[in-house]
């Protein structure tokens, strides 16, 4: 039984790399005390000393963290997220004081206005001194702390662009605010907002107001989510609204859907190779990630060419292929077809045979890219 207990660790162990989560305390002037904070690195952390990754920042840490970086862990696991830092505060005893707001302005003042501060001028700067952070950051509350993080939104220079709202006690001036902030904003914004059917009523007409006037927003530039969970309580729907909220603010880094395949590159109006460096060039922009074009996505734009028949678009994806995946078959199937419709089989038969000695990839073997090369043979009697 120890023997086979034994085997069985040595065979799962590799499989269980997880992320990993480090505890801190924090000492601040602006608040005149320590804080803590949990932390969850990505998996591979230390073994990736050249990257960068997005930060999550967490309010209501003491109960929001696991939720969300458990959402996110899984969610890069599966690549439809970035691998991000995920950085939740605590403030079971302190919450009430930290989004405290002025009831005149309705502006943070007192130790709201302190709490303010350390999250933008310390806290933030002691994560980008300490860890691999890059310059995209998110912010997320429920509630009464989901009101305070709002108002980061309303500085000239957000330091935050995305905003995950959760069922959010809002101080009576804040539609308005955020709505004109949107607005106004000349830099990309992600907003989620959420509530539930069986959410407080006192905060649902407000969220619900708030969601009117965001909706009427016109500015390219804001990307906004509302979701109104079914049968949600102001509690039960924060686990359905996490996993919403990462889907929409990191939408262009999932792989190509099924979606954006049928509405977007089946449309001749639209070159699919255009929409597939668009789509890494708004990764690298947005995240900070120099990531590798998915295989997935380069079957997504083949098929697509096959369908709407743009066989030119083929010369510029067997470039793509060849930068991303060199020394496989890839790029010369790719060039293979464009010369192959473009009326040059001779040229075409020549590079279905350079294939010969490539690495294998995806369905395409030596096997296949030379049984091309003699159908190509066979029919022009070369």
């Amino acid at each position: 039984m120890v023997k086979k207990l034994l085997i069985f660790v040595l065979l799962v162990a590799p499989l269980l790399s997880s992320a990993q989560t480090l505890y801190e305390t924090i000492s601040s002037e602006k608040l005149g005390e320590t804080r803590e904070i949990k932390i969850q690195l990505p998996r591979n952390y230390d073994g990736n000393t050249e990257k960068t990754y997005p930060v999550i920042l967490v309010l209501d840490g003491d109960y929001l963290f696991e939720p969300m970086a458990g959402n996110v862990d899984y969610y890069s696991y599966w690549e439809n997220a970035p691998e991000m830092i995920v950085v939740g505060i605590n403030q079971s005893k302190s919450r009430m004081d930290d989004a405290y707001y002025e009831e005149r302005n309705f502006l943070p003042a007192d130790k709201g206005a302190a709490f303010f501060e350390f999250l933008g001028m310390e806290l933030m700067q002691h994560l980008d001194n300490k860890y691999q952070t890059s310059d995209f950051r998110v912010i997320a509350g429920h509630d009464y702390t989901a009101n305070f993080i709002n108002y980061y939104l309303l500085k000239s220079n957000p330091i935050f662009d995305g905003y995950i709202n959760l069922s959010p006690d809002l101080a009576p001036p804040m539609a308005d605010r955020i709505s004109s902030a949107l607005a106004k904003s000349e830099s990309k914004k992600w907003m989620y907002l959420a509530t539930g059917t069986d959410d407080i009523p006192q905060l649902k007409q407000g969220i619900e107001d708030l969601n009117s006037q965001l909706a009427a927003v016109e500015n390219d530039l804001v990307t906004y989510e509302f979701d109104n969970f079914e049968n949600a309580t102001h509690y039960s729907l924060v686990g359905k609204a996490i996993p919403s909220a990462l889907e929409s603010i990191f939408k262009v880094y999932r792989p190509i859907s099924k979606k954006d395949y049928n509405e977007l590159l089946l449309q001749t109006s639209v070159s699919s190779v255009k929409f597939l460096t668009d789509k890494y060039e708004s990764i690298n922009e947005l995240f900070g990630i120099q990531k590798k074009i998915r295989l997935e996505d380069f079957m997504a734009v083949h098929n697509a060419i096959e369908k709407t028949r743009r066989w030119d678009d083929y010369k510029d994806l067997s470039q793509l292929a060849y930068d991303n995946y060199p020394g496989t078959m890839l790029g010369t199937y790719f060039e293979a077809r464009y010369e192959e419709e473009n009326g040059n089989p001779k040229k075409a038969m020549r590079t279905y045979q350079n294939a010969y000695g490539q690495k294998k990839i995806a369905f395409l073997d030596t096997d296949f890219m030379l049984a091309k090369a003699d159908a190509i043979k066979k029919d022009f009697g070369y």
